[in-house]
């Protein structure tokens, strides 16, 4: 009889002591999975401050060419990181090399690619 109290009690302090190690282990795992976490957050942060800031100069550079006379009908106007690519079709050739001029007049603007090409007419 001793002895089965015994083995209980043995059981008993092992099941105790295991889970004070699994505890402290997940509690491990649980601050590195907050830690990693974190930089994703602040990442994915970024990305959408990149992508907002991205907008905003192409909105910037679109209205600069709509100012400057240019006609936008058929000309997209990608920003990324500051490089500035038009494509599209304009009316004519001096629209295309107007629409470069004016693009990199625009603040935050740190180049531009330029791929219009003259809009054939009957079409």
């Amino acid at each position: 009889m001793k002895m089965i109290h015994s083995l209980k009690l043995a059981g008993a302090a092992l099941v105790v002591v295991s889970s004070f190690n699994a505890w402290s282990q997940t509690s491990d795992a649980t601050a590195t999975t907050t830690q990693s976490a974190t930089p994703s957050a602040s990442g994915g942060t970024s990305k959408a401050s990149a992508r907002k800031a991205n907008r905003a100069l192409s909105k910037k550079v679109s209205q600069a060419l709509q100012k400057g006379g240019i006609d936008l009908v058929g000309v997209h106007v990608i920003a990324k990181n500051g490089a500035i690519t038009l494509s599209g079709q304009a009316s004519d050739a001096t629209q295309i090399s107007k629409a470069t001029s004016i693009a990199k007049g625009v603040s935050g603007v740190t180049s531009v690619k330029n791929v219009l090409t003259i809009q054939e007419g009957g079409q």
